[in-house]
């Protein structure tokens, strides 16, 4: 299980894991530092970054932990010289919370070092893991991510990028990867580009080009760096001291990128295939207002999250957008919950009600989604206690009924409230006078499209749909249930 602080706050979608590649940088490794801060809400269990120096010699450090915590210390950077690395920030969604599984993982190859940071879920790794432990392969951790290790190490080809390309093309499943080796930093994303990675160009101080390759364009910006482009479904970029170059070994499909990128996990200043994620937010908390408010006196979001979105409620609504709950964002990883009581307080960590704002008002609370439902029925009980004189709550998504395999931590389905209970059943639960959440169509209109495609999804929105676009090798239970619902009209 992950390292986690109180129950609340396994009741929400965890961040996937962010990844950082430069090459060309007197200080790469100090700016890879600097990428995993402006990624750290993508995962916040453990960092590691892999440089390499002239001699073709890599340098590794990896800890369980926040980057401040593991980079902070001098002769930490200082141990990481080079023109070049890759980082990752994990959360984990599979294997266990160790200093084992912490990425990048790193091997030494006959071609010489290999480094790898992943982004993403393989759906088939099980399979996969099984039969290279049957070839005699030796498996250092428990993450699906090693699985590309093992595969680069058999491939019968001589060229590192045609290993690479050999060992994608036997995973299933969802991937953004960096990856560095002596002679080039590489990038790669899976045929459907359900997770993000961008690449960036920066002036360095020698006059040179420095590439860069990011889950995010705000990892460019702390570094100063300039958005080129996304990387392209079904694309590898090799990046060395010739340039960029683009390599399409897959044949082209439709893209299906993660529509929660624009609900929750993308940062809100990032640009996520060329949509700004902060005006999605808005917008979606107008369609949100469009469909189903209410009369009130107050929108309320639940922070941090909710905040764009209800802004964007608010406006729509003509109602006034005030901050009725106030985060605390110095909740630490190591509080302990000795006994109920204590533990039934728990969500008063991280969340205090603004009394001033809430008592005696009609509130609409604007949150981005719910899980299993624990902490909004203790947000509702906090405003309530605060004096509200009704609470209703809105939803920046549609109900979550299903479960992401694709790199999202997610509970089990039979965790997610809206798989158990229809809308009404769920307001009684959480106690609120009425509750709505975002249509599937009122989500793709906020992200430019008429309505959802219904044959050919412009997204992947499986955690709302059961539609997976991926098979789900490795859950042929879940696939075959799915099946069934489907054709049952479910």
């Amino acid at each position: 299980m992950p390292l986690t602080t109180n129950p609340f706050e396994d009741d929400k979608f965890h961040e996937e894991c962010g990844v950082f590649g430069i090459w060309n940088h007197p200080d790469a490794a100090a700016l890879t530092a600097l990428g995993l801060h402006s990624l750290q809400h993508r995962g916040q269990e453990a960092s590691g970054i892999v440089s390499l120096s002239a001699g073709a010699s890599f340098h590794l450090h990896r800890g369980l932990g926040l980057v401040g915590d593991i980079f902070g210390d001098a002769k930490v950077m200082a141990s990481l010289p080079g023109r070049a690395a890759v980082g990752h920030n994990r959360y984990a969604t599979t294997g266990e919370t160790a200093l084992r599984n912490v990425q990048p993982l790193y091997a030494d190859f006959e071609f010489g070092g290999f480094a790898v940071g992943h982004n993403g879920n393989l759906t088939n790794a099980t399979g996969l893991r099984r039969a290279l432990v049957k070839r005699g392969c030796l498996f250092q951790s428990s993450t699906d991510s090693e699985v590309f290790i093992h595969l680069i190490a058999i491939s019968l080809y001589t060229n590192v990028t045609d290993r690479l390309i050999d060992a994608l093309k036997q995973v299933e499943g969802a991937y953004s990867l960096v990856a560095l080796h002596n002679g080039a930093l590489i990038g790669a994303r899976d045929p459907l580009g359900v997770r993000p990675l961008v690449v960036g160009k920066l002036e360095n101080v020698t006059g040179g080009e420095s590439w860069i390759l990011a889950s995010e364009t705000c990892a460019l910006e702390i570094v100063g760096a300039e958005f080129v482009r996304d990387v392209d479904p079904g694309e590898l970029v090799i990046i060395d001291d010739s340039g960029l170059t683009s390599i399409k070994p897959f044949e082209r499909q439709r893209e299906r990128f993660c529509i929660f990128e624009y609900i929750y996990f993308a940062r809100p200043d990032s640009i996520m295939e060329g949509i700004g994620v902060y005006e999605t937010r808005k917008r979606i908390g107008a369609e949100l207002a469009r469909e189903s408010h209410v009369p009130a006196d107050v929108v309320v979001p639940v922070p941090d999250s909710g905040v764009p979105a209800a802004m964007g409620y608010a406006v729509e609504a003509g109602v006034p957008f005030e901050l009725g709950i106030i985060r605390n964002h110095y909740v630490g990883r190591t509080f302990i919950e000795p006994t109920d009581q204590i533990r039934h307080l728990g969500v008063k960590l991280k969340h205090s009600a603004n009394r001033a704002m809430l008592e005696g008002k009609r509130v609409v609370l604007v949150d981005d989604s719910i899980v299993r439902g624990t902490t909004s029925k203790k947000i509702v009980e906090m405003v309530r206690q605060a004096g509200a004189a009704e609470v209703h709550m809105r939803i920046s998504s549609p109900p979550t009924t299903h479960s992401c395999f694709y790199g999202i931590d997610t509970p089990s389905r039979r965790q997610l409230l809206a798989a158990q209970h229809n809308v009404a059943e769920m307001a009684k639960l959480i106690g609120v006078d009425s509750l709505a959440f975002i249509s599937l169509d009122g989500l793709y209109r906020a992200l430019g499209q008429a309505r959802r495609d219904n044959v050919n999804p412009q997204f992947c929105d499986a955690c709302f749909t059961g539609d997976y676009a991926i098979p789900l090798t490795d859950w042929p239970q879940e696939q075959a249930v799915l099946a069934a619902e489907m054709a049952a009209g479910k």
